[in-house]
């Protein structure tokens, strides 16, 4: 547990729940750490070798670090904005808040209000950036690509295609089985693999799912599974990625498969555009359209050989754009101008 005196930035993090918060400071806390930042999670839910303050700490931030500069409160969901408004405005500790917004969409009225307090604002993406009503930041998110990155080598049975996310509608996982419900009876040289936690609500679609394919006699080729623990891994074993989201925020599932030399047909959603090339490291395509999906699947499943090379593209891509270190600079830049204001 670190001292409190040497914290200079605090990246809460209130939810036990996976998802692509969970990721992000996963991968990017590590390498902020690495480049000399004196940063602490606070919150469940985060491996235990990620420095993390405990909650007893917090009536250590009425005081300065020790270095004198302002301590930053990275907030990315609205409890978190709410509870370093609560610390700043309420307590009255000596912190500066900053939030980074992925979301896509025209924020409520609450979270706009949130967003309002906020001393400085990251936006994920240029779109991102389109929905704030306050000046911000766009800084994209990055890929860890020492921990995602290409296998030695693709051999195995049969080529696959894999999907990953919660199992649920939102998420397009109906779109991903439909297309290779279409697909895979031409191909008997592919399978495909879902994967993903399933929620009660959800129980009833993903039931739906696994009828649809045991009707199209594709058991054997075509599953939904539980979340891995070893996500890059599962990565590894990928010839073909689909990103069928109805939304998102940013969506950084491209850039993991893409990090590990995997092409990438998504939806027209959150960072997508911004991340895929289109006709070079995958296919971007209308948004819950299954003909578009079967369209732009088809040819990596007739032709193997585009999907490795449009796999060697992506994986360039994400080295030379999408870096993490790329991310931890920017953030870096922003960290400096919150920590020298107001002294």
């Amino acid at each position: 547990m670190p001292d409190i005196r040497d914290i200079e930035i605090i990246a809460p993090h209130f939810k036990r729940r996976l998802s692509g918060v969970t990721s992000t400071i996963i991968q990017l806390v590590p390498r902020q750490v690495a480049a000399g930042e004196k940063i602490a999670t606070l919150g469940p839910g985060l491996p235990s070798d990620i420095p993390h303050m405990r909650y007893r700490q917090l009536a250590g931030l009425w005081l300065l670090p020790s270095s004198g500069r302002q301590r930053i409160w990275h907030a990315r969901r609205n409890i978190e904005m709410l509870a370093g408004i609560l610390l700043r405005d309420v307590l009255r500790m000596p912190l500066r808040l900053l939030f980074t917004s992925a979301s896509q969409r025209r924020h409520t009225r609450y979270s706009r209000w949130l967003i309002s307090k906020m001393d400085h604002v990251v936006a994920t993406s240029a779109r991102t950036a389109a929905y704030l009503e306050v000046p911000c930041t766009v800084v994209m998110h990055g890929i860890d690509t020492a921990r995602f990155h290409p296998p030695a080598d693709r051999e195995r049975p049969r080529l696959r295609i894999g999907c990953a996310g919660r199992i649920r509608h939102q998420k397009g996982t109906d779109l991903f089985i439909d297309a290779l419900i279409a697909l895979l009876p031409h191909h008997p040289d592919w399978e495909g693999e879902a994967i993903g936690r399933v929620t009660n609500e959800h129980d009833g679609f993903a039931e739906d799912l696994r009828r649809r394919i045991a009707a199209a006699g594709l058991a054997d080729r075509l599953r939904l599974a539980e979340e891995t623990t070893d996500v890059p891994r599962w990565y590894r074993t990928l010839d073909l990625y689909v990103a069928p989201s109805r939304t998102e925020g940013f969506g950084l599932t491209p850039l993991e498969a893409m990090a590990s030399a995997v092409p990438v047909v998504a939806g027209d959603v959150g960072a997508y555009p911004e991340i895929i090339e289109t006709g070079e490291t995958g296919t971007v395509v209308p948004t819950g359209d299954l003909q578009a999906y079967i369209a732009a699947i088809e040819p990596y499943l007739a032709d193997p050989a585009l999907a490795r090379r449009h796999g060697e593209n992506a994986l360039d891509h994400v080295r030379n754009r999408f870096d993490i270190r790329n991310e931890v600079d920017g953030l870096a830049a922003v960290y400096g101008i919150l920590a020298s204001s107001g002294t």
